[in-house]
């Protein structure tokens, strides 16, 4: 790819695993609206079937790799930890190898997560990329072994890989299998029925909150402007307590109702404080969130109150 030999470049050939999930939706449209020509790869390869995905990759030989197909549910991981690690893991690997495998190259975008950074003191906040892996679940331990898979390629074999750990994001689109969308449905129908109160999870948890519209411009500038073998968070560089979310949501809504812990949501091991430092992301490529929380939550609340979930627009 140009850009790795000399900054920001236009138009790209741009394929993007994954591209029916949530984040792929979202930067599909974002890439086709920079100019990009992309290729979306999602359930008709399997990115655990190497040969399958070895030819995929060399037809449709791109010039970048957004690397997304992952198993994504942190709390799935807990009762699916091999198939986590296969689709995370070993998909990442089989990634690399077709894209390395190619006359030319492409760059990759190797999407990782700040859960890889697990449990941080107070003291060590906010973090940032030097921060070493103590991954706290099966799902950030796979995400930190895939990571642990690209910077190989590129310290081995050349391969132009940039890592980036994006912290919590959410948007309109997103299942009501992550917090902000699953309080979100929650409020909107205890709005229509006149439910008494809301169940909630770890109240007490905070989290960096980015909107995902900001998050896939932050991947087509490092997919130009990254730099290859290097690590990026992408975040806000701030965090919110999740009762303040869901009280903001209620808030939205114009409900007020109390909230009421409910064991079975809470998570066999949560993270206490995810607050990253995107200072690297924004010296490298300029790169600064433009949607306000209160927008995001409006638009993820929106979609519910319809009656379905929103898709992107």
């Amino acid at each position: 790819m140009a850009a790795a030999r000399g900054g920001t470049v236009g138009a790209v050939r741009v394929l993007v695993t994954g591209s029916r999930g949530f984040v792929g939706t979202w930067l599909l449209r974002h890439l086709a609206d920079a100019g990009d020509e992309v290729v979306g790869l999602d359930t008709e390869v399997d990115v655990t079937d190497p040969a399958a995905l070895s030819a995929a990759v060399e037809k449709i030989a791109p010039d970048a790799v957004c690397h997304l197909a992952a198993q994504a549910s942190v709390g799935r991981s807990w009762a699916e930890a091999r198939a986590t690690f296969e689709v995370n893991t070993v998909g990442a690997l089989n990634l690399l190898d077709a894209a390395g495998a190619l006359a030319r190259p492409p760059r990759v975008l190797l999407v990782s997560s700040a859960e890889v950074y697990g449990r941080v003191a107070a003291d060590e906040l906010p973090i940032r990329e030097e921060h070493p892996f103590r991954p706290a679940s099966p799902y950030a331990a796979s995400k930190a072994s895939a990571e642990l898979l690209g910077l190989q390629a590129w310290l081995g074999s050349g391969l132009e890989v940039v890592r980036v750990r994006p912290f919590n994001h959410t948007g309109p689109g997103q299942v009501p299998d992550y917090v902000v969308p699953a309080l979100a449905r929650q409020v909107a129908e205890a709005a229509r029925s006149g439910a008494d109160h809301l169940s909630v999870g770890n109240l007490a948890a905070r989290r960096d909150l980015t909107d995902v519209r900001d998050v896939v411009r932050a991947y087509r500038r490092l997919l130009t402007d990254g730099r290859p073998g290097e690590v990026y968070n992408v975040c806000r560089g701030e965090s919110v307590l999740i009762e303040d979310v869901a009280r903001r949501l209620l808030a939205l809504a114009g409900v007020d109702l109390p909230l009421v812990v409910d064991p079975s949501r809470m998570r066999p091991v949560d993270v206490p404080d995810l607050r990253g430092d995107p200072s690297r992301l924004r010296e490298t490529t300029g790169w600064t969130p433009t949607i306000e929380l209160d927008r995001t939550l409006q638009d993820v609340l929106d979609g519910f109150t319809a009656g379905e979930r929103a898709s992107p627009r």
